[in-house]
Order: C-alpha cells, then sequence, then structure tokens
C-alpha cells in the first residue's frame, strides 16, 4: 500500500511543528512535501483581493492533502485540497495577540475540514503536545472551577468528554499529592543506564545490547561516578526529593556493577530526605535472587518489572528474549524478598496484537497483582526497529487499540488502580495516551514531577536530559549529555561541565 503524501506550503511564519502532528493523527503513516517562503503583507494583500486564486495557494493531484498556508502579522489565509480538489478555506483576522491563540484557531480550521474528509474526531481534539493534562492541572491549581475548565477545554482543542474527565481525575490526584511535599525547594535525579539484554523492536531511547557492548559498561560506571560525584555537591541546603534510575534497564548490570552503582548512589547524593527510590528492574531476564537482594538492601522503595505483553508470540516477535513464566518468575521473586512498591508496564498495540491479546495480558497481571500498572499507548518511532525495517512488519499491524485502552481502563477500576499521571508521545496508535495507575499510596512521585515540569530534575548518564525549572518566570531550560556511549565515556568532563556552566549562570531557579 503506498504511503499517502502531504504537502505543506508555508508562507510566512512557521508552524509547521506545531500543524504536523495534528495532520499525521488523522493522515496516519504519511510522509511530508515542505515548502518555507517569505511573505510580504502589502503584495499579499492585493493577490487576495483578485477573484482567481494565485497558483502559489493551489495544489494538484499528486498530494493526498495539500495545506497552503500564508500568515501575515494581523491575518492568515488557509487553502486546504484533497488529490487537488479544494475541500476547505478560511481567512481569519488576528484578534489575539497570543501566539498560542493564533496558531490553535488555525488547527481548529484544519481539524473540522480533516475530520469531515476522513469521517473521524481524535478524542484529544488539536492538542498534540506531550502534556494534555498541564492546562488542566495549572487551572486547577489556579482555583478555577470544573465547568470553566471543561468549556475551556472544549472550545479551545475540541477535547472529547471522556478525555477531559480522565484529565481532571489525573490532574486533581497530581496537585494532592504534590500538595502534600515542598517540591518548590527541592530537586530530582534521574541516572540513565544504557545498557540492555536485547533491543525492542519499538524502543529508541538510548540503549546498548549487552552481548556487544557489556565490556564497556566498567568504563561507563567511572564516567558516571564522576558525574554523580558532581551532583552531590550542585545544590547544598536543598533536599532531594526523588531518585529514579532508569536507562536501558539498570539491572542489566551484573551484581557486582549493580552494587557497585547502588553504593555511588548513597556516597554522592544526599538520600537522607529522598521520600523516593525507583529502580526499573524492567527485563525479568536481567533479573536475580541476588540483585532484588542488592534493591532492598540499598533502599530501593519502588521497582519496575516491565512485561509489556503476557503474549509468548508477541514477545518473540518484538524481540524480547524471555518467557511469559521468568515474568512470573521475577515477580514472586522480588515480592517473597520484601518489595512491597512493583510497577509492571504494558503496551497495547504491539505488532500484530489484537484486543483479546491485551485482555489476556490484563488477566496474568490481575493474577500478580502489583502496585501500580502503566498503560503505554504504541508510538513509532523514527528510530525504531519498526520503522527501520518496517517491511519486515508488515501486515502485523495492531488492530483495535481505542478499544485495547478501554479495557485497561475499565480493568483499572475494578483492580482498585487510580489514574495519578498521563503523558502523549508523538506518532501513538489511534491518537491515544500513556496513563499511569496506581493503588492508593502506591504512586510514583517522580513520575508526576518529570511529567508536570514541576521540579527541577538532574539527570545523569548517556543520553540523559536535565531539566531546570524558574518557577518565577514560567520557564524551563534543558542541558543535554551525549547519546553515544563511547563519546559520553570520552567527554565525560564536557557533561559536567555543560551543567556547570549553566548553573553559575542561572538566576532564579528558586523561588
Amino acid at each position: 500500500m503506498e504511503r499517502p503524501i502531504v504537502e505543506l506550503n508555508m508562507y510566512g511564519r512557521d508552524y509547521e511543528q506545531e500543524l504536523r502532528p495534528l495532520i499525521r493523527a488523522f493522515v496516519t503513516d504519511a510522509e511530508f512535501d515542505v515548502t518555507h517562503e517569505d511573505a510580504d503583507e502589502a503584495s499579499m494583500r492585493l493577490i487576495f483581493q483578485k477573484e482567481d486564486a494565485p497558483l502559489l495557494l493551489s495544489a494538484n493531484g499528486a498530494y493526498t492533502y495539500s495545506f497552503c498556508l500564508l500568515m501575515m502579522e494581523d491575518w492568515y489565509r488557509l487553502r486546504m485540497y484533497r488529490y487537488g480538489e479544494l475541500i476547505g478555506e478560511a481567512q481569519v483576522e488576528r484578534v489575539d495577540p497570543e501566539r498560542k491563540a493564533y496558531r490553535n484557531r488555525i488547527a481548529r480550521e484544519i481539524y473540522r475540514v480533516l475530520a469531515k474528509a476522513e469521517g473521524k474526531t481524535l478524542p484529544w481534539g488539536i492538542l498534540t503536545g506531550v502534556r494534555p493534562t498541564k492546562q488542566v492541572y495549572d487551572a486547577i491549581a489556579a482555583g478555577v472551577s470544573e465547568e470553566e475548565i471543561r468549556g475551556h477545554m472544549k472550545e479551545e482543542y475540541l477535547c472529547s468528554d471522556e478525555k477531559l474527565d480522565v484529565s481532571l481525575t489525573v490532574s486533581r490526584r497530581e496537585y494532592e499529592l504534590l500538595t502534600r511535599m515542598d517540591y518548590q525547594n527541592g530537586y530530582s535525579v534521574y541516572i540513565g543506564i544504557p545498557f540492555c539484554p536485547t533491543t525492542c523492536h519499538y524502543c529508541s531511547f538510548t540503549s546498548y545490547p549487552l552481548a556487544k557492548f557489556g565490556g564497556m559498561a566498567d568504563a561507563y560506571l567511572d564516567a558516571l561516578e564522576r558525574e554523580l560525584r558532581f551532583a552531590g555537591g550542585c545544590f547544598p541546603g536543598r533536599k532531594l526529593s526523588t531518585v529514579y534510575i532508569g536507562g536501558g534497564t539498570p539491572t542489566a548490570l551484573n551484581e557486582a556493577q549493580l552494587e557497585r552503582l547502588l553504593g555511588m548512589v548513597h556516597r554522592y547524593l544526599p538520600m537522607a530526605d529522598c521520600r523516593e527510590f525507583t529502580v526499573e528492574a524492567g527485563r525479568p531476564d536481567s533479573i536475580t535472587e541476588e540483585k532484588l537482594r542488592l534493591l532492598k538492601a540499598q533502599g530501593a522503595s519502588r521497582i519496575s518489572i516491565n512485561p509489556q505483553t503476557m503474549q509468548q508470540r508477541t514477545l518473540e516477535l518484538i524481540g524480547r528474549r524471555h518467557t511469559v513464566e521468568q515474568i512470573r518468575e521475577a515477580f514472586w521473586l522480588a515480592r517473597a524478598l520484601g518489595h512491597d512498591n512493583i510497577n509492571m508496564d504494558i503496551i497495547i498495540g504491539l505488532t500484530g496484537e489484537a484486543p483479546e491479546d491485551v485482555e489476556g495480558t490484563l488477566r496474568e497481571i490481575a493474577k500478580l497483582s502489583p502496585d501500580s500498572l502503566t498503560v503505554h499507548t504504541l508510538a513509532r518511532k523514527r528510530a525504531a526497529r519498526l520503522s527501520t525495517e518496517r517491511e519486515r512488519y508488515e501486515g502485523l499491524e495492531a488492530v483495535g487499540v481505542t478499544e485495547m485502552l478501554e479495557k485497561t481502563v475499565r480493568f483499572a477500576k475494578e483492580q482498585s488502580y487510580l489514574p495519578y499521571y498521563l503523558y502523549r508521545q508523538k506518532n501513538m496508535a489511534e491518537n491515544l495516551e500513556n496513563v499511569g495507575y496506581a493503588r492508593y499510596g502506591k504512586e510514583g512521585l517522580y513520575n508526576i514531577l518529570i511529567m508536570e515540569e514541576k521540579q527541577t530534575i538532574l539527570a545523569l548518564g548517556a543520553g540523559a536530559t536535565s531539566k531546570f525549572v524558574f518557577p518565577a518566570e514560567g520557564r524551563l531550560e534543558r542541558v543535554e549529555n551525549v547519546k553515544s556511549l563511547k563519546d559520553y565515556i570520552e567527554r565525560i568532563d564536557e557533561m559536567i561541565a555543560r551543567k556547570k556552566n549553566f548553573l553559575e549562570g542561572a538566576e532564579n531557579l528558586w523561588i
């Protein structure tokens, strides 16, 4: 099947990055042909007074859709074509000086035309960002009524009642949890361990298979120790709220390396007031009894054992070299050793799966009864094998992903899990979302802090991105580490210097 081709002709201010994901949500798997041209306001006003449409705003039938957008200082003109036939146009005066409001008006016009042309609506409306609950959270914190929140989100973003319900539920829970802690005067630390037993076909994280790169693990820990030593002195007098060790798969390290890593955390970070210490145990084929004992002894208060699916054929298809039985064994071993806050991740929309497969996975999860469950919707990442080896998975696309999500919502309610954080990614199946559920008191605080961008996160390791929050100014600054394992090891002093230089020049980092 030929992929749809979308033409974007952009004249004037560039809204491409905001509009592209909205169009892709309707025209899935599309290729984009984009042009950018300067626009002169005086000449363009004369052009648009003519009866005949100028060539620059027409399209031929070679493109599935063409969007021709002319953006001037105080008005815009939009024309939309399907196979060369005009299907919608608008010329709107700019009545609100705020860029976001102007962008949203353009997005709503595109949404309405595509919804009619494709015969479908999007549950999140024109919201395409990572944090669709952010505005709802801020409104709750400001004391805005639920009625006002619903009205604004429907009118401005065309958001569905279903997604408004979950947004309000999640945001209220986040607000309740954050008001119990002094997050404004604290910070969190993320530590990335970029090794995995194998690379899953949907993964695009900074991750290196052990068989090829395991010999670099000790050198990596050497570099990480230098960065941890620096991190321990970054915020004197400030309390460390949470620590999260992710990856990759941290438990891909051998026992001695894991013990060294955990020891470094306690040696260099001020752990006395740390409210949550999470370690992703992740892949069950990386878990041993000794590693679980180490995690417990070193104070890990929350771990993840992530099956993604409990269907053996799917595990093999997506490149996870472990069995369903190993998942069960790892979970019960962790319970027996005293781990009382265990998260499990599943992914809906995996290659070859249907709603009944997800239902079967949920039945198996119910038997284990983890303390929290994170439901991810598959997102096609450009760098993941699912995209780079597309032909290998041709004809194996999941069907009924929305139905899968509905099953997880019902399951969570039946099993007494409450939604407590939510986020989205680009190119998610059926324009859905990822939701974190937890039993009362078992929520992952780090997940809320990173998603709502309410607290500075100092991130260490290859591919890690520190996020420095400036509350008084309502802004956030990022400082990135290199992704390459080799570069991180060789350039660790540069990674440390990046953070040091940023912090020396930072003002108003704390309220």
